[in-house]
């Protein structure tokens, strides 16, 4: 199984913030196995990273629920970037990251915290 990390977003201090679980290097990973392995880890979100399909993208998220596929949510998208950059991602360009997604590309601004204007 490819190694996935569970991480917390907005919080302040560990097991205070939104749980998220992220799954690396699922480019192996069908539709039907990403729905069946968010269902079973029982979170709001769970976040598959993808080698990016856009060049200027850094990487590119699947985003899921128990229920299905999200295009676009806040704090998966923060928490993704988060593990990825963690993982050992280098960005294409010093403190930008840009996160391919459902709603196209969302950059985030990377500096001592990760931040983003939400897309359309």
């Amino acid at each position: 199984m490819t190694a996935f990390r569970q991480v917390d977003v907005f919080g302040s201090g560990p097991l205070s913030g939104n749980p998220l679980a992220v799954v690396h290097d699922a480019d192996s990973w069908s539709t039907d196995q990403m729905a069946r392995f968010a269902n079973w880890t029982n979170l709001s979100e769970t976040t598959f990273l993808l080698p990016p399909l856009d060049a200027a993208a850094d990487y590119r998220v699947r985003i899921f629920t128990v229920d299905g596929e999200l295009p676009f949510a806040g704090h998966p998208t923060l928490g993704s970037a988060h593990a990825w950059l963690e993982a050992g991602g280098i960005p294409q360009t010093p403190g930008r990251v840009v996160q391919e997604c459902g709603v196209g590309l969302v950059p985030l601004h990377h500096a001592q915290r990760l931040a983003f204007a939400a897309p359309a």
